[in-house]
């Protein structure tokens, strides 16, 4: 499906018949055309399986065609008839495979077989799953302390497997749970409960349904969570205002065709969505923030003075937060001067969008990566906090924040207990239910993981699920300090960068994939996830496995636990694997909120985790909801030497993660390819560039280290100045290990320094 290599207009609206059609070409890749398409009728479906791709929620899985085009890509990957088979592995040694792409690698099919690397053929060769747990718990007995291994989370795994996983670990002895949200969203779990009490969003789906307006700063919805696109559809049809601010006028966030209206589809037809497509600069979205809470607060003075009528919501303001003076004092200090500068847009755009927000009586703001991503990240999301809270935003129908997390369950795994800093309640919880005493030193995040790694102070490596070598910064560090490691593991579905770039002794651990039955010694199993918006549901299986040779994730963590503890441990390992009710019932006991669980997942829809914000109850220090003070505005490509440019890195549209589906990218034009720097025309004059033109990308940082990409073809895109974006994880070598949000820890992926040279080494192919 790569497809000849071209950049070319794409006229047609997000969805639709488009959307169709790739689908159907990826069902057919995948050597599934009629399997897939029965496959995916029972995605969300009462008594199927949750898709594997984004966290959006369904409404109640209870619809008989919910899902988009790229959660049925997510499918086909997954439910393809390829595979990955040890006849391939002894075919391919590790040296070849780490000179194929990633789209390459992931296109071989469905591991089959638990694999372990061999130094001396350089292949991966088939062991059993008794040589294989007993690799493990060879090396982890062996380590002189607990803290010299990490263990990394997906967030792809299941409420059940990361529980027991975290039950592990800590049995174990360790709190080291690097976690993939630690790349994205983590600026959301640290910044919020500073601000709100509660690090998750405070929206239901049906408050879409009830909105006067929605604000979107730094989400694609068409490409990240496309079953987003159904609810902004339903609000723009009805009235409600859309203002989207993001460096790229995303084609989703412009017009969309519904694939599940039968009217728009057969007359072509579409719904224009965001009223409002503002392209603020990389990294200049506090700017913008600030810019609309300088208007509100001074409209809102002038208001009071000459009409005794008030704008903000002084009586939500008074009864429920703290901090108010001093968040007037800054925004009316901030200057117009320098909030243009660093946001590229001008005032009469910001007071416009704050008349919007102004004469909303319910808003929701909504943000993806574009904010958390940066060296800001948790301040930007106190912000947006702060603008909810300024209107009283939050705790009623139709309003609130609405971050949009990634992989499917990756809230629910930090809700079950996968994270490096647990609280003293949960830990004296799991100790009461399983009687050890967990550690409760703070462990390793991802990047103190790497850093740690870097040093030599981790010497094995523990992965359910992922592809954590591709989704890293600083590649010439970090990939380097993966090959020192004694030992690295990965419990997966598909062949991935991170098996080739391995310690001394590697392992591949073949599991089960969320469409396929998992039958243990009670029958067929389910297991449960959370989707971005707290509500949880059962997901069931229903293709048979890829092989007979998989395992569940549930049980290789219990033989990797066994192998570990032996005798030891206190956990009733074979019990939970034979009842995975058995596992939610020990999750009921140690986190209250799951009250109920095995009952209340039977029901069609699951149930809701209630957010103590959405109640207007704030689990904070001061007992209010806080505004919270961020000193500055971000990133300025201004204050820099004039030919220093602020890359933002992005996902193609046949993307998922680090997963790539394709090699084009259809909402932007660019077919066929992924080594393309997007660049606006004024950016490319002033540097004497041309389309199509080869250029390195270098990174402009202090340590002394070259961080450089090579070859990259310019392509015109309409873009802010001081800009420029290209392809992740393609430039994540770019990104310092430094370059992280001080308060999460959240590498700065989305905001960039770099300089782009000429290419000397590479010429565009006729």
């Amino acid at each position: 499906m790569s497809g000849k290599k071209s950049i070319r207009r794409y006229d047609e609206p997000a969805g639709g018949w488009g959307a169709l059609k790739a689908l159907t070409q990826h069902l057919v890749e995948q050597e599934i055309p009629v399997k897939g398409a029965t496959t995916l009728l029972r995605m969300n479906q009462p008594e199927g399986f949750d898709c594997p791709g984004c966290a959006w929620p369904d409404p109640k899985h209870t619809s008989s065609f919910e899902f988009c085009e790229n959660g049925g890509k997510a499918v086909a990957w997954e439910a393809t008839a390829k595979r990955c088979t040890p006849e391939f592995f002894a075919a391919h040694t590790v040296a070849e495979l780490s000179t194929w792409s990633d789209y390459e690698l992931e296109m071989v099919g469905r591991l089959t077989h638990p694999m372990a690397y061999d130094e001396a053929s350089d292949c991966y060769l088939p062991v059993s799953w008794a040589e294989a747990f007993a690799t493990v718990g060879r090396h982890l007995a062996a380590l002189p302390n607990p803290d010299m291994a990490d263990f990394y989370t997906s967030g792809r795994a299941s409420n059940e497997a990361a529980f027991l996983y975290q039950l592990f670990v800590r049995e174990f002895g360790t709190n080291n749970f690097p976690d993939c949200s630690n790349m994205c969203h983590e600026a959301t779990s640290v910044g919020l409960p500073q601000s709100l009490g509660v690090g998750k969003g405070t929206v239901l789906l049906d408050d879409f349904d009830k909105t006067d307006c929605i604000f979107i700063f730094g989400q694609n919805p068409g490409t990240n969570s496309p079953r987003m696109m159904t609810s902004l559809r339903d609000a723009a049809r009805r009235g409600a205002s859309i203002i989207s601010f993001n460096p790229f006028r995303e084609r989703a966030l412009e017009r969309f065709q519904s694939p599940q209206n039968p009217l728009e589809m057969a007359t072509l037809t579409s719904t224009p969505i965001s009223g409002r497509l503002h392209q603020v600069r990389v990294g200049g979205d506090i700017a913008v923030i600030k810019g609309l809470m300088k208007v509100m607060v001074e409209a809102d003075e002038e208001a009071r003075a000459s009409h005794g009528i008030e704008v903000l919501d002084w009586d939500f303001i008074r009864g429920h937060t703290a901090g108010i003076d001093a968040l007037m004092a800054d925004v009316k200090a901030t200057q117009w001067d320098d909030i243009e500068r660093h946001s590229g847009l001008t005032r009469a755009v910001i007071e416009e969008a704050a008349q919007i927000y102004m004469k909303a009586e319910r808003a929701i703001v909504v943000f993806g990566m574009g904010i958390t991503q940066h060296r800001h990240g948790a301040g930007g999301v106190q912000q947006l906090a702060n603008l909810c809270l300024l209107k009283g935003n939050m705790g009623k129908d139709g309003a609130g924040l609405c971050p949009v997390r990634g992989h499917s369950n990756v809230q629910g795994d930090r809700t079950v207990g996968i994270t490096e800093i647990p609280t003293p309640e949960f830990l004296g919880q799991l100790e009461k239910r399983f009687g050890f005493t967990p550690p409760a030193k703070h462990g390793h995040n991802v990047v103190t993981a790497l850093e740690a790694m870097v040093k030599g102070e981790v010497r094995v490596f523990v992965s359910l699920g992922g592809n954590i070598v591709a989704a890293i910064p600083d590649w010439e560090q970090t990939h380097q300090a993966f090959r020192q490691l004694d030992l690295s593991v990965h419990i997966a579905t598909k062949l991935n960068r991170s098996h080739l770039i391995h310690g001394r002794e590697a392992l591949i651990l073949p599991c089960l994939g969320r469409t396929e039955i998992d039958v243990q010694a009670t029958g067929p199993q389910s297991i449960t996830v959370e989707d971005s918006m707290s509500m949880v549901h059962a997901s069931t299986g229903m293709n048979p496995p890829a092989s007979d040779q998989l395992k569940s994730e549930p049980a290789i963590i219990a033989g990797m636990a066994r192998a570990t503890l032996g005798r030891r441990s206190v956990v009733d390992w074979e019990g939970f694997i034979a009842d995975y009710d058995t596992i939610r019932d020990a999750i009921e006991a140690v986190i209250p909120i799951f009250e109920g669980y095995n009952a209340r997942i039977r029901v069609p829809g699951g149930f809701h985790l209630v957010s103590s914000a959405r109640e207007r109850i704030w689990a904070t220090a001061s007992g209010k909801a806080n505004f919270l003070l961020y000193a500055g505005l971000g990133e300025d490509p201004a204050q820099h030497d004039p030919d220093v440019l602020w890359l933002t890195s992005v996902r193609s549209h046949d993307q998922y993660n680090t997963t790539i589906y394709s090699l084009s990218d259809r909402y932007r034009g660019v077919f066929g390819q992924r080594d393309v720097l997007f660049l606006g025309t004024a950016e490319m004059e002033k540097r004497g560039l041309k389309a199509d033109d080869r250029v390195d990308l270098v990174t402009v940082w202090a340590d002394g280290i070259e961080r450089v990409v090579r070859g990259f073809k310019v392509v015109p895109h309409a873009f802010p100045s001081g800009s420029c974006a290209a392809y992740y994880p393609e430039t994540n070598p770019l990104v310092p290990l430094g370059a992280h949000d001080p308060q999460s820890f959240t590498p700065s992926y989305k905001g960039i320094p770099i300089r782009i040279i000429r290419s000397q080494a590479r010429t565009e192919a006729a």
